[in-house]
């Protein structure tokens, strides 16, 4: 049963939902990775990177609505249950218990820098399918490097 039309033709519409869906997971499962990082955080840094992370987190969700709402709005419906995130997100994770303050930056570089590949990628995609949809993973895309570089800005040697 289709609710909404897309205005997009058939195959613009699939690889921009592929797209966005995955988008979707990925953003949602960044934002549970840093509010676990933000809760089993200990060391010297952290107040300063448990606030960063809730920054991280703040953004993943937002994004997370924007992009379900643009899948909706071009007819394909988002899926953001929770087997769903947990079936299919890929992005480096948290390991169980406490993290020490420079485990929880490597892991937020490494896991931004994974999403940051996979929107290049999306983006690369959607660039003749949507470029509408497209602008919205390069904002997302921006965002997500500021934070990544915040993070490994966090672990440069000192002099």
């Amino acid at each position: 049963m289709t609710v909404v039309r897309s205005t997009l033709p058939d195959e613009a519409r699939q690889v921009t939902g592929d797209a966005l869906q995955e988008t979707l997971v990925d953003l949602l499962g960044l934002s549970l990775t840093g509010k676990q990082a933000h809760w089993n955080i200990v060391g010297p840094r952290f107040r300063s990177i448990h606030l960063q992370l809730d920054e991280v987190v703040s953004a993943a969700r937002g994004f997370a609505d924007t992009v379900a709402e643009r899948a909706a709005a071009l007819g394909t419906p988002p899926d953001g249950r929770p087997e769903t995130v947990a079936a299919r997100f890929s992005l480096p994770a948290p390991k169980d218990g406490w993290l020490r303050d420079d485990e929880v930056v490597q892991l937020m570089v490494e896991a931004l820098d994974a999403a940051i590949g996979r929107l290049r990628s999306r983006i690369e995609a959607t660039e003749k399918p949507d470029p509408v949809t497209q602008d919205l993973l390069i904002s997302i895309t921006a965002e997500l490097e500021k934070q990544r570089w915040m993070f490994e800005a966090e672990n440069a040697p000192r002099d």
